[in-house]
């Protein structure tokens, strides 16, 4: 055997050191595909309604009862309190017969956090939750009027330190 230049001895590239070389790299390229789906699947179901089709049949109806409304919904959060301020065309508080959400991040549910309101003597209904991080939080609210009309929104939070 001759060595030939620019190779070290004992440094010889063979066929077993290439199949070692492409199995190494093709396991780390999936087992980071397989941990990404898991994390994926794991904190967001990706459902908002159980039947998608039973949940269409309805929506331009209750979309145009709700508009009819005439409501505006505006929230706010400190500290431990969240504050959602329903409005009528008017601008005057809008009559909420009753009224529920949850807050929590946009991408993941391990966050959400189910909310109760009690009105506020200036008409607005607050709720008591663990105080937010930073960041983007969406409230997903769902008001009913004194005349039965679901009133669904979502309205998002954008909170900054300090």
């Amino acid at each position: 055997m001759t060595m030939t230049e620019g190779t070290a001895p004992g440094k010889e590239l063979t066929g077993r050191k290439v199949l070692i070389i492409a199995v190494s790299a093709f396991s780390v390229i999936i087992g980071v595909n397989l941990f990404m789906a898991y994390s994926s699947i794991s904190t967001f179901p990706g459902l908002e309604v159980a039947n998608s089709y039973v949940a269409s049949q309805t929506f331009d109806e209750d979309r145009a009862a709700q508009e009819a409304l005439g409501w505006n919904a505006l929230a706010s959060a400190s500290g431990d309190t969240l504050r959602v301020e329903i409005t009528d065309a008017d601008g005057l508080p809008a009559a909420v017969a009753e009224i529920g959400g949850l807050v929590g991040r946009t991408t993941e549910r391990q966050h959400d956090q189910p909310l109760t309101f009690t009105r506020a003597p200036s008409g607005a209904h607050v709720a008591e939750i663990e105080p937010l991080a930073p960041g983007k939080w969406e409230v997903r609210l769902e008001a009913r009027a004194t005349d039965g009309t679901l009133f669904r929104q979502r309205l998002i939070l954008r909170l900054t330190e300090g």
